[in-house]
């Protein structure tokens, strides 16, 4: 792993105030009715994806996720303004506006996804990952989840085989706390969700997901235990979410004071306070990062509003059709 200099506090404190206002943003326009369906953010687990970047190779390797899935392919490499612009349903979307807030998808940028299906994208993280072993490839896959997922019975199967074919996947529990609106506790005998890779020998283990450094080292272990050929690594990171499961989540389970606790060891408060007493920057820099950050968003807005939306001819040309099928039968 690259060394964490004041470059790279800098980078994370200029990408996670960007992913933060980008979201922000589109809870904004959501209530304008300019993003429609369901809405998932990002906001308080930023530095799940800080530290997991600075571990990964991103010439060449993978991450597939939920639906909480829009900051992710901009740190993959993907044009935050196309990842607008497919939310706003719009022709120069990642998936020209027809994939829609949870299905963000960038095939050039190794991010497969974006998935509905709670827990859906498990088996499949593990699937690309054999891809890579099969095809003698050395990259390795971050297979995404929330703590709901971890409930679902695709996970078990995932594990065994990927143990099994040591597989170069890195399986990801992004726990925050209350899948959609039920505590861990209430759902299982056991609050310690990493301890399910123990029933499969399967390195595992606890990380503070609200400190980008603890998220890096994490990483940077369990993708070289994958890229050198030694299997699987399970992580649950241990994070929390500042807003509702959705956009359209009262939050009844929880109380503002306990928000406001948590937006106490805010990762991009950790990160801002660490530069400043490191003297990285002054605050005067922070403020001209915080202004190239506003202007950044607002292209993206600007972008997406002046889109135009797809042809309906589009939805069709994305269905398969074999126009030969055999087994059509016609009214005689």
């Amino acid at each position: 792993m690259q060394k964490i200099t004041k470059e790279v506090y800098l980078k994370w404190y200029e990408d996670m105030l960007f992913w933060r206002k980008f979201e922000d943003k589109l809870a904004a326009v959501y209530i304008q009715q300019k993003v429609r369906g369901f809405l998932h953010l990002y906001n308080g687990q930023e530095a799940i994806l800080a530290g997991a970047l600075h571990a990964m190779d991103l010439t060449k390797d993978k991450m597939i996720t939920a639906y909480r899935n829009h900051v992710q392919p901009i740190g993959m490499g993907e044009d935050p303004k196309r990842v607008m612009a497919e939310l706003y349903g719009k022709a120069t979307g990642t998936s020209q506006g027809l994939g829609g807030s949870m299905h963000i998808f960038s095939k050039e940028h190794r991010f497969y996804g974006g998935h509905g299906i709670v827990g859906g994208q498990i088996p499949l993280g593990a699937g690309i990952a054999f891809g890579d072993k099969y095809h003698g490839s050395d990259a390795v896959t971050l297979c995404c989840f929330g703590d709901g997922a971890a409930r679902q019975g695709s996970l078990h199967e995932s594990f065994n085989l990927a143990m099994l074919w040591k597989l170069p996947v890195v399986f990801v529990c992004e726990n925050n706390g209350y899948a959609m609106g039920t505590s861990v506790a209430r759902t299982a005998n056991h609050t310690d969700i990493w301890k399910l890779g123990l029933g499969y020998e399967m390195p595992c283990g606890p990380v503070d997901g609200m400190n980008p450094v603890k998220v890096a080292e994490a990483f940077d272990e369990a993708i070289k235990r994958a890229r050198r050929g030694d299997g699987p690594t399970f992580l649950e990171l241990k994070t929390y979410r500042y807003r509702g499961h959705s956009m359209s989540d009262a939050q009844h389970y929880r109380t503002k004071d306990e928000v406001k606790e948590y937006q106490k060891i805010d990762p991009i408060t950790q990160v801002k306070d660490i530069i400043l007493e490191k003297k990285y920057a002054t605050e005067e820099d922070l403020k001209k990062i915080d202004k190239r950050v506003k202007k950044r968003v607002e292209e993206c807005e600007k972008f997406a509003d002046e889109s135009p939306y797809p042809d309906t001819s589009v939805m069709y040309d994305a269905v398969y059709e074999q126009e030969d099928y055999p087994f059509i039968q016609h009214k005689i």
